[in-house]
């Protein structure tokens, strides 16, 4: 029974995955307004390498395949399909989608029209923030005066009235992209670990963690100490002794099969570590 339980915890699981490729399809009926350096010298001093107010209608499909830069979509009206590798997502009004560098992704027109503001961020300290695992999603969000901080910032003729726009555009940009990405990245570790505690047996190391949720060794580190007061290991362990734990307490299993269950192979390793963690052994424990 235990084997079985164990082999069909490493079953894999088929995900969805969608075929991204470059393209850039634009009709004669899609109006787009760029910002970039020649626009406004300051831009540069945001990191943003490219910005623009498009209003869309007829046919627009555009994809892009490991793109160096954070990506940014601010639906006004109408509607949009953001598809990545994995997911597909539904562009509707007020609805900000944020994309990690280096994630592919296609991008079209899915209603009449379809009015939208976009920025590329460079991926650099300024935004690290923005590497995420997968794209950050948030509806409901009231950024009509990015909008028209963009919109002055194209069309006003002043290079003074250009300039004092900016503080404008840095707030909205910085408020809105630094509060949800902290919650983002919160979510994400609660996840990882979720996943962690569902699949005891699997060999955690921190790479297998790092790669599950795109995280450098050190940037998971510090995030666990916030969260848990523990390291990633320590968490992991912390995990594994209370799933033991209750193993002990509510099954007649041998303390091997235990041991093996919660991911330890050798039964001396576990019980070491159980009685550093309990302060007596599995079998004392058990009675």
């Amino acid at each position: 029974m235990l084997k079985a339980l164990l082999c069909l915890s490493k079953t894999i699981i088929v995900i969805m995955r969608y075929n991204i490729k470059d393209i850039l399809d634009i009709g004669p009926r899609c109006i787009e307004r760029f910002i970039d350096s020649q626009t406004l010298t300051q831009i540069p001093n945001l990191e943003i390498a490219l910005a623009g107010c498009s209003n869309l209608s007829g046919r627009y499909c555009v994809a892009r395949t490991a793109p160096l830069e954070h990506t940014l979509f601010y639906t006004i009206a109408g509607q949009g399909k953001l598809t990545t590798q994995n997911e597909q997502y539904t562009l509707n009004a007020n609805t900000l989608i944020v994309l990690p560098a280096k994630q592919s992704f296609e991008v079209k027109i899915d209603a009449e029209h379809w009015d939208v503001i976009w920025l590329n961020l460079a991926n650099t300290k300024r935004w690290q923030h923005l590497n995420l695992a997968q794209a950050l999603v948030l509806t409901d969000q009231k950024l009509e005066p990015l909008h028209l901080a963009m919109e002055l910032l194209y069309s006003e003729p002043n290079a003074n009235l250009r300039e004092s726009v900016m503080p404008i555009l840095s707030h909205y940009l910085n408020a809105t992209l630094q509060n949800n990405s902290q919650g983002a990245a919160h979510n994400r570790l609660i996840s990882l670990f979720e996943e962690v505690d569902k699949r005891l047996q699997f060999d955690w190391t921190i790479e297998a963690m790092c790669e599950h949720v795109h995280y450098s060794p050190p940037h998971l580190h510090r995030l666990c100490q916030a969260l848990f007061g523990k390291s990633p290991i320590q968490q992991l362990i912390h995990l594994r002794i209370e799933r033991a734990k209750n193993l002990l307490l509510n099954t007649a299993w041998p303390i091997s099969h235990v041991a093996s269950y919660v991911g330890y192979s050798n039964i001396f390793i576990f019980s070491k570590r159980f009685k550093k963690s309990v302060g007596m052994s599995p079998s004392m424990y058990r009675k």
